[in-house]
């Protein structure tokens, strides 16, 4: 079931604090949706973790493999 989630709740499943997420969403890795407060899809965050699994996310801007 595909459900919104404010950047708390993604950043509680991400186990990163709020402001990783903002910088995620900045830079293109993860897509935002801004309803208000910016959101992030169920969907767009396990299509992130399968994007990205083996990749080093520190610096979003300069990604790399692990």
């Amino acid at each position: 079931m595909n459900e919104l989630l404010d950047v708390v709740e993604v950043a509680k499943r991400l186990k990163c604090n709020k402001n990783k997420v903002y910088e995620l969403i900045k830079s293109g890795q993860l897509v935002g949706l801004k309803l208000g407060r910016m959101k992030v899809s169920t969907i767009e965050l396990d299509n992130f973790l399968i994007r990205n699994a083996g990749k080093d996310l520190t610096d979003p801007f300069n990604v790399k493999n692990l």
